[in-house]
């Protein structure tokens, strides 16, 4: 198989080209580093069957050869985070939609498979808790620039969803649920490698809002795994399929476990929402996700624990 991945040096992108590469596959990066790293694929360079292009989705001459070289498209180029999202409305919008448009239009051209990553935030303030990906999304209101995320990535939804039932281009979107992992930056808001990098600095721990709003996380390599596997399952095709953990853990309690593991000295700190971010900050208070769809299609099981992402964190931040 040869494999196209938009945003393939960013943090899911990575380690999925790691893992493609380990299976014997072909791969071709597509990255303009915006919020991607080339540190996160220096490894892979010169290994036989990996190629790699530092340029956007939008040089869309450079974008259709390349999508006519491969078999399947993992569209994972996007903005992402949370502080990029507060304080780039408009960059995270044009980017999340217009990146899928383009994709979508060339990979339709031959047909070829696309996975579109999309993500737990399209279920917003949903108390419908586990979220399963046909239940009800609850949005907030439009002058919360937090929701544009969320209602970007729904765009790309339906547009997949579009190509598929009216020109028949095979789609799968994949629903990614806190995904986290060795290699993920802290920089736009990620929230286990700001506690771990503090943790270890012996700086105050900063928890936004009152730490009672809760998260699951998922182990990188289990997500890579699930999308090995969903790409050669011709059920997934025209369907949208969550990947997560169910293991749900309070964002304080999150803060101790991190203290705890990384024998740090640290406070815990709460800090506003609105000092965090902006005036008027919504947040989900629960994300938790139904996995029996994925586990229907592929036998889908999380490996990983909290405790085992949190120790490899810590390790890789140490020897960072």
């Amino acid at each position: 198989m040869k494999a196209l991945i938009t945003g393939g040096a960013g943090f899911i992108g990575s380690h999925l080209s790691e893992a493609l590469i380990a299976h014997g596959h072909e791969v071709l990066v597509l990255d303009n580093l915006s919020t991607g790293s080339f540190d996160n694929i220096a490894h892979l360079k010169g290994r036989r069957g990996f190629e790699y292009f530092i340029d956007s989705v939008n040089n869309e001459p450079l974008l259709a050869e390349l999508i006519d070289r491969s078999d399947v498209v993992f569209h994972l180029a996007a903005a992402v985070g949370v502080k990029l999202i507060v304080e780039q409305p408009v960059h995270t919008i044009e980017t999340n939609v217009h990146g899928t448009e383009v994709v979508l239009k060339h990979a339709s051209k031959k047909k070829k498979l696309v996975v579109i990553a999309s993500t737990s935030e399209v279920y917003g303030k949903s108390e419908d808790v586990p979220f399963r990906e046909d239940s009800d999304l609850v949005l907030g209101p439009t002058p919360k620039h937090r929701w544009a995320y969320a209602c970007s990535k729904a765009i790309d939804e339906f547009l997949a969803l579009a190509y598929w039932k009216e020109r028949k281009l095979p789609v799968i979107i994949v629903r990614f649920f806190n995904t986290v992992g060795p290699r993920q930056t802290g920089q736009y808001g990620m929230v286990i490698p700001n506690f771990v990098r503090q943790a270890l600095a012996g700086e105050p721990i900063t928890v936004f809002g009152d730490g009672t709003q809760s998260r699951s996380f998922t182990h990188v390599a289990d997500v890579v795994d699930a999308l090995l596997k969903l790409v050669t399952e011709p059920k997934a095709i025209g369907e949208v399929i969550n990947l997560g953990n169910i293991q749900e853990v309070t964002i304080m309690q999150l803060a101790e476990r991190v203290r705890e593991l990384s024998g740090s000295a640290s406070i815990i700190k709460c800090i506003p929402y609105e000092e965090a971010y902006e005036s008027g900050f919504e947040d989900m208070p629960r994300r938790v996700p139904a996995l029996q769809k994925a586990e229907g299609l592929i036998g889908y099981a999380p490996k990983h624990g909290l405790d085992d992402i949190l120790v490899q964190v810590i390790d890789y931040f140490r020897k960072k």
